[in-house]
């Protein structure tokens, strides 16, 4: 439909392609695409004790920093920035108030150390106001246009392409595969079918409250400056249980904020797979873990070793990242 689109759904119909033929074509032949396989296999050979029927396959995914890029911020908050200052001569008061002061003179520092707060600040008055439909039309204008500020692609096309395949070789055996991040739902909607395979409707992720109003004999959800849910850490498991209702037989995330539902999905019983993408290639795309100010991984990494998750280690597990490699 729109050109940042047609690449992505290309990637999306390369990966079908190449996982018909050769499993996970883009990732090494080392421990952790080896273990990604014997994982489907024992659990999707029927007559196995670790069987799984397709109905209960559910497989999470984070997104931010788990399928596609999340530095050096994340594109929801990039998408945020550029609102704010699209929006702000009609809040001329923004020039003196923090964190949108931060946000017009470029002070990336500062705007830093306002933390969650001053983002949800930045998220709430820069996506409420409008329709669903609007915002809609608004996050998918920006991404036809915002390009990454070290790769200038779309970021659509800085989708992971070996987590692309993954997607795909989990659905070719009858899994169903849901994003769960921390990131807006309506946000992410929009594009995730055509970049990921995954439906609008298997995406669970923060939300801010919505009223049904009639405008004109119209039926409208109406964006409201209040939050509704946070999808993040804690809140994982509890978006799990209430949008997906079963319990996942495996999740793949790349941080702390992925933790509790790793714990939730491994901790269960029974044959479960737990995963965590390694930023570890500062040449091809970035190396971060313990002491980054975005998708930090320090507490999940330990978790890891004593919980046996598979630790995906970019620079040598992935023969690339990105489609256009």
């Amino acid at each position: 439909m729109l050109p940042a689109f047609s690449g992505a759904l290309t990637f999306s119909a390369l990966a079908q392609t190449e996982t018909a033929s050769i499993p996970l074509p883009s990732w090494n032949d080392g421990s952790a695409k080896q273990a990604i396989l014997a994982f489907v296999a024992a659990v999707t050979r029927e007559g196995s004790p670790d069987f799984v029927p397709p109905e209960e396959r559910i497989a999470t995914f984070d997104n931010d920093g788990t399928l596609w890029v999340e530095q050096p911020g994340p594109t929801q908050l990039a998408f945020a920035i550029d609102r704010v200052k699209a929006l702000a001569p009609l809040h001329p008061e923004w020039k003196d108030t923090q964190p949108f002061k931060a946000v017009l003179e470029n002070d990336m520092e500062t705007l830093s150390k306002t933390g969650e707060r001053g983002l949800a600040e930045l998220v709430l008055a820069s996506h409420a106001g409008m329709t669903t439909e609007e915002f809609q039309k608004i996050v998918i204008d920006w991404l036809a246009t915002a390009r990454h500020p070290r790769f200038k692609r779309p970021y659509t096309e800085l989708a992971y392409q070996p987590m692309v395949e993954l997607l795909a070789y989990l659905r070719s055996n009858r899994f169903r595969t849901y994003i769960v991040s921390g990131g807006g739902i309506e946000f992410m909607r929009p594009w995730t079918e055509r970049v990921y395979g995954v439906p609008p409707e298997h995406v669970v992720g923060s939300s801010i409250k919505t009223r049904f109003e009639l405008r004109d004999g119209r039926p409208e959800l109406f964006r409201l400056a209040e939050m509704n849910f946070i999808d993040d850490k804690a809140g994982k498991p509890v978006g799990i249980n209430e949008f997906i209702g079963r319990r996942p037989v495996a999740a793949f995330g790349n941080s702390d904020g992925d933790l509790e539902m790793l714990q939730w999905t491994t901790l269960a019983g029974g044959l479960r797979f737990g995963l965590i993408v390694h930023h570890t290639d500062a040449e091809r795309e970035y190396a971060y873990d313990r002491d980054s100010p975005f998708g930090q991984l320090d507490k999940a990494l330990d978790a890891a070793i004593l919980n046996k998750w598979t630790v995906v280690d970019m620079k040598n597990d992935w023969k690339r990242i990105f489609a256009f490699e």
